[in-house]
């Protein structure tokens, strides 16, 4: 369903119905992190993908056309920029150790910290809604105030100011 939903994304026109897909892609997203264990990833996929970037999207096409203009000439620039980005981050990703790799720098330290000792200090047994709840908590706090202050950014950039002709 989420391949399908992705096609009909990117050969739609209508921006309404791209933004009810995102939403509805973001929350089938949300219940395969639920089906992998991952609940407070799920949460945060299904409280900001689906719930407010779907409202500030409406928003802001509240304000726009409903339909997508074609453009008046190939985006040859942009598309050049990114895929140089793209293959930039690639190359980045090529000194990164290989995936779950034992011998990787943070298997020696936190990891083992956080598998052993999160039940006894922690008694949470998900080990990474430990680590977000607990141990980086105030970088969690943090990083949900920043998103915050974003929407809130965003919707008093999308807010409509009245003249003093409109009640």
């Amino acid at each position: 369903m989420m391949a399908v939903a992705v096609w009909v994304i990117v050969r739609s026109r209508n921006l309404f119905a791209v933004v009810v897909l995102a939403g509805i892609y973001s929350f089938l997203m949300a219940t395969v992190l639920v089906a992998m264990d991952a609940v407070d990833v799920a949460m945060t996929e299904a409280s900001v993908g689906a719930g407010i970037s779907t409202v500030l999207f409406l928003a802001a096409l509240y304000l726009c056309r409903s339909e997508e203009a074609r453009p008046m000439h190939r985006p040859w620039l942009p598309l050049a920029v990114s895929l140089s980005v793209g293959a930039v981050l690639v190359y980045g990703t090529l000194g990164l150790p290989a995936f779950s790799d034992p011998a990787a720098p943070i298997h020696h330290h936190v990891v083992p910290r956080y598998l052993n000792d999160s039940r006894t200090e922690v008694d949470v047994p998900n080990v990474v809604t430990a680590v977000l709840a607990s141990y980086r908590g105030y970088d969690t706090l943090g990083e949900t105030t920043v998103v915050f202050t974003a929407g809130a950014g965003v919707l008093a950039l999308l807010r409509r100011r009245r003249g003093k002709h409109q009640p």
